[in-house]
């Protein structure tokens, strides 16, 4: 049996079959695993036992099946602990019997697991704990309990011993090894049931026509709980970890969700404080240390619907690491003692969020706050009409638009009542040519197209909004026809495309992982973990001090690029779509992250209409056009300017490129090769030709003149081709390209306003809600609150339980990001000529040309415990922009900052850095760092590493942690991947392990992020990289950002002191004479900030 052990479990090495023929070392603890072999070999099992065997002190005692089933207890292995537990055929009895017999230590209580069995006496002890649990009522069919087995039942409801149950309603079998529980449904509904049973293949249930219950056997009946399709299983290991999986609920439609390799689709959830104190009362109640139960969460409540009892998590690395050490810590806890082994259970230094400030005082990390542009998607497409027919202001009446003035049509069944009222104006069009329909044939056209691409409705790839327009659609220009009437009218705006490409998530997945690096780290000194990046956010997350939300906007794209970043940030596995329905919130509520763009302000449409004027002039640009165009003196606007020179010229040239590119475009399509051709993201030529040509028609006017709007899309396409369908080698696209997107660092900042105050204006248009949100973010942080935080009185192991780190990520559009952009940059917040920090980065993002796909805001806030809460010292705030995925042709011209957290000037000239990259070299375990030490940070770094190995580690950054408890997790295992990837490091250079850990513990933070910047998967097919954080400032309080936000929300209802917090703020000398310009360009000005010609610092140093 030895020789077959070593056969199923390979690496379990000091597994043995029988005490008589193997004599463990001496002074070992023996672990014995008494279960049916199905349960002792299964994946998980084996998981764990090769885990648990790694402890120095304890062998594993596996349990022959036909020893258990056959031989008395007397003749069964010696063991000092037992892991015993029930399961089809496994003979309870005679565990029972054993363990009076040799008295082990038991894991799991044995005669408890006889209540499990019964569902009556698992509700009933659940009932006695005071945990929440459906109504419900038991019916015996027992002669001898007459008075129990009462049941009327009538045609939408049935009484049970005088309790009444309307359907829906559940009925369970009071066996808990019988799965064949019935669902019964309303008449009004359809009548009938749903029939679950234990999975067959695919299929976990099925419907039948069936309305009546079951007139044998006993059950337990109980209100039907609304659960939105999910059910929650919850594992115990020991009262004080928990790990949570959510799942498809069978009773939904009976079919098994799996994934790509065949296991049935789960997912993460967070617990919340009462599921974890739930969670404890199920594994103290059933005395079972290993143990899983099932939640419904309803009506904003959870309830327990079964327990399990001993269940082990499939398919979780960590998980199987964390359960094992867990249940070898329980076994030395109570036997290391007796048998006189000299151990302790190992304790983890206190690991608290701390970070050392510029200054050199160590705060703690309190709160990160982050708002994100989404990442790479296909081209978005956008038309507008003006419609007047009754059909349109009947469908807006229907769904509630008057109530706001504003309808989104996203669902299936709208977007075909669009579509049939389209079809029927195109058919009386068509029959009537002078009949008195408004709406232009064209535009019908080419909404009835749209709306019948893919076969198929989606609210990702189309959608329409209607507006009320009271007294009909404003003239845009000056030069367009008066031709409206008067009278009320809707604006149609249909949007298509800007999908995300499954292919395409990666950019959010990569800033998630590097964005946990910005964590501080973990002292972790061995383990499968130790050293790797990330472990301190996995600690947060399983002590339960981490209060993570996510929220995106109502847009696919932006909703997809949250779900990945989050599967990046807590090292998820499995696809976006069940991760997005379980972690991203929906924050389309008081217009937080959603905005109706197409319903401009009046400020918007003078912008729009001032810019669509100076880019009409045919000449070069003199210095009135720069001091109207570009009165903030933004250097990166001043140097698209320079290159633009003449806009009118530029765009001829841009709209004759486009006809050749069409022109090229219908050459491929008449070519057979090119019949099958299928391009980026399942692209057709015939729909790179579609879009194409729409910009051709609208690009260029009637009039003769551009309509300037067209500008951000036609920048838009063609950056999209020559990223992802080059090699279609069409010829002028790079041409085409730069010149457009010259246009566009004109155009699309520009949109957002043109002086500060306008800028002020339109922001607080867009973004106000957001800001009020930040604001309610830092202050509550401070403040008690019981959500996500670990129970003061189940804290065993955690000094510090009250500490907590609150994270929001805010996933939103473009929009957004300039418009919260605008606000800290013109709002006010600190004043250039009195601090040259903010002075810098305000020049640092002058040269910031774009706002690209994954632009990240970041807000942290720091605790200084040392300092009286009254003090204004006691919190500190810092401020971190990246302008997220690097365009094409940027690398050389990009404009740098000072690096991520960079030393304050007084600190850096006094010492350099002890945890810079040049100590990584020094052979040196972790020291402690006095509290007083400054910390700086170096922006170069002696330190030289090839492309393929910096690209190789950051690819991987998200192997190396994963969520616990809070939000559990799965992840692949580390030690493999480490004992794979180890001999790949040149022993001429430390490992990136040894490098980590030849640091002080506290300095891993910055340099982590330095080595894992968010720079994602650099290197990787199809992949884009992203620029790293740069701070802004870190040295604010929280008293001047949260009087600098209230001043904010005060003003954005008073223009007049807006007006005057933007003029305030606007440099001496004007417009034209301040600006900077590239040195690439005429006009370049020599005595420009340093920032802006150079940059230096560790953290945005790209790994070449």
């Amino acid at each position: 049996y030895y020789i077959m052990c070593r056969f199923f479990f390979g690496p379990l090495y000091n597994v043995i079959a029988d005490t008589k023929c193997y004599k463990p070392p001496e002074r070992q603890i023996a672990v014995g695993i008494c279960c049916m072999m199905k349960k002792s070999k299964s994946k998980p099992m084996t998981q764990i036992l090769e885990r648990l065997c790694r402890f120095e002190y304890i062998t594993v005692v596996i349990f022959p099946e036909d020893v258990i089933l056959n031989e008395p207890v007397d003749n069964w292995p010696l063991c000092d602990c037992l892991i015993s537990f029930h399961s089809k055929g496994f003979p309870l009895d005679k565990a029972v019997s054993y363990a009076k017999l040799r008295n082990p230590l038991l894991i799991n209580d044995l005669n408890m697991q006889y209540y499990i069995q019964d569902r009556r006496e698992v509700y009933r002890i659940l009932q006695e704990e005071g945990i929440d649990l459906p109504r419900y009522a038991v019916l015996n069919r027992d002669p001898d309990k007459p008075d129990e087995c009462n049941l009327v039942e009538g045609e939408d409801h049935v009484e049970v011993n005088g309790e009444i149950f309307q359907k829906p309603f559940v009925e369970k079998p009071v066996c808990a090894e019988d799965h064949n529980v019935y669902i019964y449904y309303p008449t009004s509904a359809g009548g009938g049931s749903q029939r679950l049973f234990r999975k067959i293949g695919s299929r976990s249930s099925v419907y039948s026509p069936e309305s009546s219950v079951r007139k044998t056997g006993s059950y337990i009946y109980e209100e039907f709980m609304p659960t939105d399709g999910t059910d929650v299983k919850v594992y115990t290991v020991g009262p004080d970890y928990a790990h949570a999986e959510a799942r498809k609920s069978p009773a939904l439609d009976g079919k098994v969700e799996r994934d790509s390799e065949g296991k049935e689709v789960r997912y993460p959830v967070m617990l919340s404080a009462m599921e974890k104190l739930v969670a404890r009362k199920v594994c103290l109640a059933f005395k079972q240390t290993v143990c899983g139960f099932d939640l419904l969460r309803a009506n904003g409540h959870s309830y327990v619907c079964d327990v399990n009892g001993f269940s082990f998590v499939k398919n979780s690395m960590k998980y199987y690491d964390d359960c094992a050490k867990i249940l070898g810590n329980i076994v030395m806890r109570e036997l290391a003692p007796q048998f006189q082994i000299p151990w302790s259970i190992p304790t983890e230094a206190e690991d608290i969020p701390i970070v050392p400030t510029t200054s050199g005082t160590m705060m703690e990390l309190r709160c990160v706050i982050a708002v994100i542009r989404h990442g790479d998607r296909t081209p978005k497409q956008k038309m507008k009409m003006e419609v007047r027919n009754p059909m349109f202001f009947d469908l807006f009446d229907k769904y509630g638009g008057y109530k706001t003035g504003k309808l989104k049509l996203k669902k299936p069944k709208q977007l075909q009542e669009v579509l049939d009222i389209t079809r029927q104006l195109l058919a009386e069009l068509g029959q009537h040519n002078d009949c008195e329909i408004e709406e232009k044939k064209s535009k019908l056209e080419q909404l009835k197209t749209v709306l019948e691409m893919y076969g198929h409705f989606s609210g990702i790839n189309r959608k329409v909004q209607l507006t009320y327009l009271p007294h009909g659609q404003p003239k845009t220009s000056s030069e367009e026809e008066d031709t409206r009437k008067e009278g009320p009218s809707l604006l149609l705006v249909l949007k298509w495309g800007g999908g995300v490409d499954p292919r395409r998530q990666s950019p959010g997945g990569g800033a998630g992982r590097a964005f946990r690096c910005m964590y501080p780290e973990v002292k972790v000194r061995v383990g499968d973990y130790a050293g790797f990046p990330g472990c301190g956010l996995l600690r947060l997350h399983s002590t339960y001090r981490h209060d993570l939300k996510i929220y995106a906007s109502d847009e696919g794209r932006v909703q997809m690029t949250a779900a990945a970043f989050a599967k990046g940030l807590l090292a998820l596995e499995g696809e976006l779509t069940p991760i997005l329905v379980q972690m991203v919130k929906s924050a389309n509520m008081n217009g937080l992250l959603d905005n109706d763009s197409d319903s401009l302000s009046s400020c918007q449409h003078r912008v729009k209409a001032r810019l669509h004027e100076i880019l009409q002039k045919d000449r070069d640009f003199i210095d009135e056009d720069y001091d109207r165009l570009a009165p903030t003196c933004s250097a990166s606007l001043v140097n698209s300017m320079r290159m633009v020179q003449n806009p009118v010229s530029t765009c001829d040239r841009v709209y004759t490129l486009i006809q050749s590119l069409t022109s090229q475009i219908r050459k491929r399509m008449e070519d057979p090769k090119s019949a099958d051709l299928q391009l980026y993201h399942s692209e057709t030529l015939e729909l790179m030709l579609q879009r194409w040509s729409k910009l051709e028609r609208d690009f260029r006017m009637k009039n003769g003149r551009y309509d300037i709007s067209k500008i951000p899309d036609i920048y838009d396409c063609v950056k999209y081709d020559v990223i992802h369908n080059a090699t279609l080698g069409l010829e002028d696209t790079l041409e085409l390209f730069r010149l457009s997107r010259a246009l566009a660092d004109v155009v699309i900042p520009q949109e957002y306003g043109i002086s500060k105050v306008e800028k002020l204006d339109i922001a607080y248009a867009y973004c106000l809600p957001l800001v009020r949100k930040i604001q309610m973010d830092l202050q509550r942080t401070h403040e008690d609150e019981s959500v996500n935080k670990l129970h003061p009185l189940y804290s065993r192991g955690v000094m510090s339980p009250g500490r907590h780190v609150r994270t929001r990520l805010y996933f939103t559009s473009e929009s957004h990001v300039h418009s919260l952009l605008s606000i800290f940059r013109y709002g006010g917040l600190l004043d250039e000529e009195k601090d040259q920090q903010w002075k810098r980065a305000m020049d640092y993002l002058s040269a910031v040309s774009e706002l690209n796909y994954m632009t990240q805001i970041v807000i942290m806030l720091y605790e200084d415990n040392n300092k009286e809460l009254s003090s204004e010292e006691r919190f500190h705030v810092e401020l971190h922009f990246s302008p997220g995925v690097k365009g094409v042709e940027e690398e050389e011209n990009a404009p740098m900052g000072f690096g991520f957290r960079p030393a304050s000037a007084e600190n850096g000239q006094k010492q350099t850095d002890p945890g810079s990259l040049e100590d990584l070299s020094r052979d040196e375990t972790d020291r402690a760092v006095p509290l007083s030490e400054p910390i700086t940070i170096q922006r170069r770094s002696p330190l030289i590493r090839n492309h393929k190995t910096g690209s190789m580690e950051v690819r991987c950054a998200g192997l190396f942690s994963t969520t616990v408890l809070g939000g559990s997790s799965s992840a692949p295992n580390l030690q493999d991947y480490a004992r794979a990837h180890r001999k790949k490091f040149s022993s001429s250079s430390l490992s990136y392990k040894d490098e980590l850990l030849s640091m002080p513990a506290v300095k891993r933070f910055s340099v982590s992020f330095a080595k894992h910047p968010t720079n994602g998967f650099e290197g990787c097919s199809m992949v884009p990289s992203i620029y790293p954080l740069e701070t802004l400032h870190n040295s604010l309080s929280l008293k001047q950002v949260n009087e600098f936000l209230t001043a904010v929300c005060e003003s954005a209802g008073d223009p007049h002191t807006r007006t005057s917090r933007g003029q305030k703020h606007n440099p001496p000398g004007g417009a034209y004479n301040s600006r900077v310009v590239d040195s690439k360009h005429p006009g370049y000005d020599p005595s420009a900030p340093s920032s802006l010609k150079h940059a230096n610092g560790l953290i945005s140093l790209q790994l070449q």
